[in-house]
């Protein structure tokens, strides 16, 4: 039996003396409300009303249950009207800096139209775990090693010029003894400086004979690619990020399986029923080439 709605009709037609009045005014037919209010006379064993052909009469029982019904109603009143406005709050996410305007706009949009009100917060790797860890944020899109990704970005280095070949290999960054011209950099923008992306290029870097600052992690992505763009510098990115930027990429020889890890983290439980109507979206958004479904 549905007693909120048994209560909801008994409530209604005591109010109207009538069923067929009351049961409208509850937003019910008149054989439905008939059939709840039986069902909570059959449960309580005693009759709520005295009926006649024109009133419904409260009985002496019916009288003494209807104020802890009438809570009943309210208190449900309350429940739904709590559980929409939950709906309506903004899911406040901690997002990279490297997603674009238009891909943080679309996937606002997204997510609106699966009933999901975001509140983005861009934000660098470690300040992304500290507002996820201190609770500013119900979410977080972290960097995480490839194993552990949700999405995986590829990553390899464009520059302004087409170097005319399918891969960049870093030793052919090396400066030569005759060279007189300045050493070519690696610019690492300040999302790619976590230890699984930072660590394998140092020690390529050291391994093909570059020099330390050949590899330089910037500050600020619009100094990385300024440098990329007035020199032959390049810069570790994702594919998204140098079509946006009118760069040629390609993918780093030496380590062709480069990739940014993200993972959604909840501060507040499993994230996976975020991540099931949003993961499409948030792909998207990061630029990633694929995306394992959460098991």
């Amino acid at each position: 039996m549905d007693l909120v709605g048994a209560c909801r009709a008994f409530v209604s037609v005591s109010e109207y003396g009538s069923f067929t009045v009351g049961a409208a005014a509850a937003g019910m037919s008149q054989p439905v409300a008939s059939r709840r209010v039986a069902a909570l006379e059959e449960r309580f064993g005693e009759p709520l009303f005295e009926r006649t052909s024109r009133r419904a009469v409260l009985t002496p029982f019916g009288r003494d249950m209807l104020p802890t019904a009438r809570q009943l109603v309210q208190a449900a009143d309350v429940l739904l009207h709590e559980a929409e406005a939950v709906k309506r709050k903004p899911w406040r996410l901690a997002v990279p800096g490297i997603c674009t305007t238009a891909g943080l706009a679309r996937l606002v949009a997204e997510a609106r139209g699966l009933g999901v009100t975001l509140d983005l917060r861009v934000a660098a790797p470690a300040r992304r775990a500290e507002l996820i860890h201190t609770q500013h944020v119900r979410a977080a899109l972290l960097t995480v090693v490839p194993d552990d990704a949700a999405w995986s970005v590829p990553l390899g280095l464009a520059g302004a010029v087409d170097p005319g070949v399918r891969r960049v290999y870093l030793e052919t960054l090396r400066v030569g003894r005759a060279s007189s011209g300045p050493a070519r950099r690696v610019w690492i923008q300040p999302e790619d400086d976590v230890p699984h992306i930072r660590d394998p290029l140092t020690r390529l870097r050291d391994a093909v004979g570059l020099r330390p600052a050949q590899l330089v992690t910037a500050t600020d992505l619009t100094t990385a690619v300024a440098e990329a763009l007035r020199t032959h510098d390049v810069l570790l990115c994702s594919p998204a990020q140098a079509a946006e930027l009118g760069l040629h990429w390609r993918p780093v020889g030496e380590l062709a399986t480069l990739t940014r890890g993200y993972a959604l983290v909840s501060a507040e439980g499993s994230p996976q029923h975020i991540e099931a109507r949003l993961g499409g979206a948030i792909a998207r958004c990061l630029g990633a080439e694929t995306r394992r479904v959460p098991t």
